[in-house]
């Protein structure tokens, strides 16, 4: 049983993240935390010059909604919205924070991950603890 597990998630509709939920549910000792961390890409400083500031704070208020939503049946959940590359911004957490357990969804690869790999695969190449994908 794991006391400390990080599920790194993705809003968009593609991913519904019961799958996680549920392993989470089963991996976890009674009195584990569960850490759902979502990491905004950092954009170019380029591209930022032309994004009002003001559309970055209501993304992110959005996303709280989100994440709140997400984790208000489970017990010991919280939330956290981080900005950085994914993942090396969720190793970084997941070593920062003493995770024990990783739980991250895999999806099928596209021609673009053969060359820069996914964000799973990084997790499960670098983590320092233990990984659970879910593909």
């Amino acid at each position: 049983m794991y006391h400390n597990i990080l599920i790194p998630i993705v809003f968009d509709s593609e991913h519904r993240h019961e799958r996680a939920r549920a392993a989470a549910a089963s991996l976890s000792a009674p009195d584990a935390k569960i850490t759902f961390l979502h990491v905004l890409e950092t954009l170019p400083t380029y591209v930022v010059a032309y994004i009002p500031e003001q559309a970055s704070e209501r993304l992110r208020a959005e996303m709280n909604v989100e994440m709140q939503s997400l984790i208000k049946d489970i017990p010991g959940a919280r939330g956290e919205i981080i900005n950085g590359h994914s993942g090396r911004a969720i190793i970084d957490f997941a070593s920062k924070n003493s995770a024990d357990l990783i739980i991250v969804e895999s999806h099928r690869p596209g021609f673009g991950d053969y060359f820069l790999g996914s964000t799973a695969a990084y997790i499960v190449r670098r983590a320092s603890c233990a990984v659970h994908v879910i593909k």
